[in-house]
């Protein structure tokens, strides 16, 4: 077995990091490189874009056009660099002491320079079944690619038998994470003025209520938790990031906004929150607006929903990875993925990639080279399982 070379995938990275591929912004540069890169090598393409055309997702596949396989499964989006002090051009890759430094290269475009240079390899092989790359944008706001490419791919009758997501683990197999489920609810109230409160109804005094309600459901899904909990912490968590709300101190607010998430550990967690929420605001909260005012609402508008990957006695994906890393354990993560996405839809996934979570995200973000390594082993080792 051979493996692909790690200044191939150096060089590939590079050209990976300067593309400033933060999520507001347009991957279409950063996607044409690398569909170009694939095609060269005979690989089967498609784009697929977004509602205005300015971002897409990759997939391609090496080998024969049949089922089973497996598909390398990365995002092309990374965070933002503004307000963040770094040492260097976070879109220009550096390497020092054995590290390499640029927004995204641990994060994951170390892995998708990894699977490039492994595919120079399996383009020369005989394969027996189908290796496919699955590069998905806006995986940082939501996920919004990667559920657009698995309806793709079940429209195309695409039928992968397992899913590798290169999310940075330090090369530890992982098996199992929560679902993030992200909401935005709105409270048009009645303004006015502020001497005279009760002709209005308060908007942020009802979020108020909204958000007291939510801590208190927050503190029931720990009576929840499953037994044999492996997360940390092991029930699922609700959580507020932002409030929005008012004009002044002597005016009524109108409208108030909570930006609000929630990561279960199970589907049912989701379900009784979603359930006792609906409850509280139909029979407790509207009745109550709507006494002086009509028009009062409240509207809960659903940002993003990405399911956890459940832990499975049986995994394809996972006994996959075990016989080609050596690995004889599994872990769980706090951070969300792609991974449950292509449980839902059928494929047996887990999660293996290089670098530090830790590191993801900050100022000077960086990969041990070393990772880049064990990751193009680990890779030359699967390709190997498709001859």
């Amino acid at each position: 077995m051979s493996v692909a070379s790690i200044e191939d995938a150096k060089q590939i990275l590079e050209k990976l990091v300067a593309f400033p591929t933060i999520s507001h912004e347009s991957n279409l540069s950063m996607v044409d490189y690398m569909a170009d890169f694939l095609r060269q090598l005979g690989a089967r393409v498609f784009l697929q874009h977004n509602e205005d055309g300015r971002k897409a997702n990759l997939f391609a596949t090496l080998g024969p056009q049949k089922d089973g396989g497996i598909v390398l499964s990365g995002h092309s989006d990374v965070v933002p660099v503004e307000g963040q002090d770094w040492s260097s051009d976070p879109f220009m890759m550096l390497e020092i002491n054995g590290r390499l430094y640029g927004r995204g290269t641990c994060d994951m475009k170390g892995f998708l320079a990894c699977c490039l240079a492994v595919a120079r390899e399996t383009a020369e092989l005989n394969l027996e079944r189908p290796l496919h790359f699955a590069f998905t944008y806006d995986e940082e706001v939501g996920c919004f690619g990667a559920q657009a490419l698995v309806r793709e791919m079940a429209r195309r009758n695409i039928k992968p038998a397992a899913a590798l997501i290169g999310e940075p683990t330090m090369m530890q197999v992982i098996e199992g994470h929560k679902g993030c489920y992200e909401y935005t609810t709105n409270f048009v109230g009645l303004d006015g003025h502020g001497s005279q409160p009760d002709r209005g109804i308060n908007a942020i005094q009802y979020a108020t209520r909204f958000i007291t309600y939510l801590m208190e459901l927050g503190n029931e899904l720990k009576g929840r938790a499953m037994a044999g909990s492996r997360f940390d912490p092991p029930w699922a968590t609700i959580q507020v990031g932002r409030i929005l709300g008012g004009a002044g101190r002597n005016i009524i607010a109108g409208h108030c906004s909570v930006e609000w998430e929630m990561r279960p550990v199970q589907p049912s967690d989701a379900a009784f929150v979603k359930e006792s929420l609906d409850a509280f605001i139909n029979q407790q909260l509207l009745p109550e607006m709507k006494a002086v005012c009509p028009n009062c609402c409240v509207e809960t508008i659903l940002i993003g929903e990405v399911e956890g990957l459940q832990i499975v006695p049986q995994s394809a994906a996972r006994d996959l990875i075990y016989e080609i890393t050596g690995a004889n354990g599994a872990d769980v993560v706090a951070f969300g993925t792609e991974a449950g996405l292509f449980q839902k839809a059928g494929i047996s996934a887990i999660i293996c990639g290089p670098g530090s979570i830790e590191q993801a995200h900050k100022p000077n973000e960086f990969v041990d080279i070393d990772q880049l390594k064990s990751c193009l082993k680990m890779l030359s080792r699967l390709q190997a399982k498709l001859v």
